[in-house]
């Protein structure tokens, strides 16, 4: 069940007010949210939830074993190995099995010899990467004594599952969500007001933004060879937007909606593309991931706490790891493996204090350009992610630098639209980022907040692309 759907418009008013008609927060109203997660999941292909259900499971009797030999260091770091290897086994049976399989394949090809390994003809269960990530960072936090372990499964398996955030995240910590689930949550005007202006504008950004720059992208990146380096420069730009939009405008219809159930979770997206540098970057987009990828993997590497080439070393580790969990492709690698180049070289020229900001200040003109600077090389990245193939990838890279002409244009009356609402886009976000105390759709004059959410609703139904598209990051 996709969120841009009528049967989710249908299905969240009836799971919320069923859900503040049993208590909201008590054992009936909580068993009733993990029914309507469960039946979430399940509508998209029933055999999903055993692969849920037995990762619960493990993860579930990990944390209460974890927690039972809580002095015996080396019988918890054994047990803590077994369950994330076998939770861990899941997501490479299902997602990373048939690309190293292939990969193997062809490197024995070129050397003239055979494999005759048979692949796995399965379907890549929706979430599974959030799922897993989910649960092996309670396991982790239950091991280092951070979280106690959660002794009723049926709030556990509500964390691994909770509706608005299985598919494609937020990457959740049980520190933050397993306790709110035991908090009683009343009926609260701003609680349900607030989190529909947050879903809202989630619609806005993936119907009115995403959806309808996609259309464009689509049309270049389907046919590279029959376009030239203007049209795929274009094209670059406006997917780098389009994916903003259509995982922030995820993220805060996933946020809205647990909000309006009295759930308080941490933001996902902090307009990233205001950022001045790779390293901010990072802590602005997909906040879920990175922090999840900080603290599970680069401490316990070291972090910048070892020799500094060690530290460098560290970073390329973690941007290798966060390419092959986006998905099993050498596209989403390389991704991956240039943004840690990027963060490397940036940490090298602080480090000499060579960066814009050491070399020019704090000044406008300074933030301007490294705002800029930092777009274009997101930008260039993301093009080997939207990429079919790394060949495909070279090759646009090299016809926008090589390849100058006139832009493809047979689709600008579709892209019209597209651009107003980027524009509008980019006029609220850097109104919340220069000037937040400017609000129209979060004004705390109800009148102003109505009339601002009365229409941009309307915006949305007449400019949005409401056919239903599924969302990048389901893939993942």
């Amino acid at each position: 069940m996709l969120f841009n759907t009528l049967e989710f418009l249908l299905f969240f008013p009836i799971v919320a007010i069923g859900y503040y008609a049993m208590g909201g927060g008590n054992r009936l109203s909580n068993n009733w949210l993990l029914i309507a997660s469960y039946y979430f999941y399940i509508n998209l292909k029933p055999v999903y939830a055993l692969i849920l259900l037995a990762s619960t499971l493990i993860t579930f009797v990990c944390g209460l074993l974890l927690e039972r030999n809580g002095d015996r260091e080396r019988k918890k770091k054994t047990i803590l190995v077994i369950c994330l290897a076998l939770n861990f086994s899941i997501l490479f049976i299902f997602k990373y099995y048939n690309f190293i399989n292939g990969s193997i394949e062809s490197l024995i090809a070129a050397a003239g010899l055979k494999w005759n390994v048979p692949y796995l003809n399965v379907l890549l269960p929706v979430g599974i990467s959030f799922f897993t990530f989910q649960s092996a960072g309670y396991m982790i936090d239950v091991y280092r004594g951070t979280v106690k372990a959660e002794r009723n499964f049926l709030t556990y398996a509500l964390f691994v599952s909770f509706f608005p955030v299985i598919l494609a995240g937020p990457i959740q910590r049980s520190k933050i969500l397993i306790p709110q689930l035991k908090e009683k949550h009343p009926l609260l005007y701003d609680n349900v007001i607030g989190g529909l202006k947050m879903m809202l504008w989630g619609y806005f950004m993936k119907l009115c933004v995403a959806d309808r720059l996609g259309i464009y992208v689509d049309a270049v990146f389907n046919n590279l060879v029959h376009h030239n380096g203007t049209t795929i420069g274009l094209a670059s730009l406006l997917y780098t937007i389009q994916i903003y939009g259509d995982f922030a405008g995820y993220s805060l219809v996933a946020l809205g909606g647990a909000k309006c159930m009295g759930f308080n979770l941490p933001e996902n997206f902090h307009r990233p593309y205001f950022s001045k540098s790779i390293k901010e970057f990072w802590k602005r987009w997909h906040i879920g991931l990175s922090s999840w990828f900080m603290e599970y993997l680069y401490f316990p590497l070291g972090g910048s706490r070892v020799k500094y080439p060690r530290m460098l070393m560290n970073l390329m580790i973690v941007f290798l790891v966060s390419g092959l969990w986006h998905g099993a492709a050498w596209t989403f690698i390389v991704w991956g493996g240039l943004h840690g180049v990027y963060l490397v070289i940036y940490n090298l020229l602080k480090r000499g204090k060579l960066t814009i900001e050491d070399k020019c200040g704090d000044g406008k003109i300074s933030s301007i350009l490294q705002v800029a600077v930092c777009f274009v090389l997101v930008s260039l990245a993301w093009i080997f992610f939207r990429a079919e193939s790394v060949q495909d990838a070279f090759f646009a890279v090299k016809d926008i630098f090589t390849s100058v002409g006139s832009p493809f244009v047979v689709v600008a009356p579709v892209l019209i639209p597209g651009i107003l609402s980027l524009m509008l886009l980019i006029a609220k976000d850097w109104v919340d980022e220069y000037h937040p105390q400017i609000k129209l759709l979060q004004s705390d004059k109800k009148v102003i907040g109505l009339v601002t959410s009365l229409c941009l609703c309307a915006y949305v139904l007449l400019l949005g692309v409401l056919g239903g598209g599924s969302f990048i990051y389901f893939q993942f």
